[in-house]
């Protein structure tokens, strides 16, 4: 257990950060598990799925939870996936 006024408040922003970054991951993935869903099914909506799935992994780079490389690789990714099924 921390002892000086600092570390308390270290430990106070870790456990809201940690709150945070946890939700938005879990947001994150998600999103990308139902737009591959979305993909499989060749749903009409695959289009607009993509899109809300790219601008969160955007979003949640923003903020820090994942580094900016790793948000552009995985929306190549999942545009790699879009591209095989849309003519």
């Amino acid at each position: 257990m921390a002892n000086h006024k600092s570390a308390l408040k270290r430990m106070r922003q870790n456990e809201k950060r940690n709150f945070l970054n946890r939700s938005r991951k879990s947001r994150l993935k998600t999103l990308v598990k139902e737009f591959i869903a979305a993909v499989e099914a060749n749903d009409a909506t695959v289009q607009e799925k993509f899109r809300e799935t790219q601008k969160v992994i955007q979003q949640t780079a923003a903020k820090g939870t994942i580094h900016k490389r790793t948000a552009s690789r995985r929306i190549s990714r999942l545009a790699q996936k879009l591209n095989k099924i849309t003519p």
